[in-house]
């Protein structure tokens, strides 16, 4: 530590033992951050772990479910009421997690652009396809928001832990050797007093 520049007053030493406080609270309230970042980390983590763990039967119900409609209706008529189908748009917020601020999507149908769906009766197996494939529409873009939310989580708690480092290792280390610095220099400055004292006592008496 360059100690060259360091004021030796007792008003120095009493301000840098505030920003070591100021500095500790800091530290604490960093750590109590980043510890509710890591929960809900892995709480997302367990959640995307069970999506995806039920995906594959999703896939495969939707594939099934279009080979059946494909029975029923044909190939054509399926492909026809595929295209008539409404669409499907993905509104996407923000909400935050103890200040970072993560996706939050939710599926909207769009305004219907032609009624032959409506109008005509269909197999049930049809509608049965369309269920399916919406649920692992809405599967797959849970999976992506909370995998996006997983990301910018993880940024935060890497930051949180390199401020948090910087501080406890680097920051509170250097104020304390400061501190400890200043009292040296003033418990010498104390000695070389009394001792200065000392010595005009005994000229004064002699």
């Amino acid at each position: 530590m360059v100690q060259q520049n360091i004021k030796t007053t007792r008003i120095e030493l009493i301000k840098t033992k505030k920003r070591v406080s100021v500095a500790a609270k800091g530290l604490s309230l960093l750590k109590l951050k980043r510890a509710s970042l890591v929960l809900a980390f892995f709480n997302l983590a367990r959640q995307i772990q069970l999506l995806r763990a039920n995906l594959g039967a999703s896939v495969q119900t939707a594939m099934d479910s279009t080979k059946i409609a494909d029975i029923y209706a044909g190939r054509i008529n399926l492909e026809r009421i595929a295209v008539e189908q409404n669409g499907l748009l993905v509104a996407i917020e923000a909400k935050n997690v103890m200040g970072v601020r993560i996706p939050d999507l939710s599926v909207e149908a769009k305004e219907a652009h032609s009624t032959g769906y409506e109008l005509i009766s269909v197999p049930t197996a049809v509608e049965d396809a369309k269920k399916s494939y919406t649920s692992l529409f809405n599967v797959l873009i849970e999976i992506a928001e909370k995998e996006n939310s997983l990301r910018k989580l993880l940024y935060e708690i890497e930051k949180l832990n390199r401020r948090s480092n910087a501080i406890e290792n680097m920051v509170i280390p250097a104020m304390n050797e400061k501190i400890a610095y200043i009292r040296q220099r003033l418990e010498d400055m104390e000695r070389d007093q009394i001792v200065s004292l000392k010595f005009i006592k005994r000229k004064i008496n002699a």
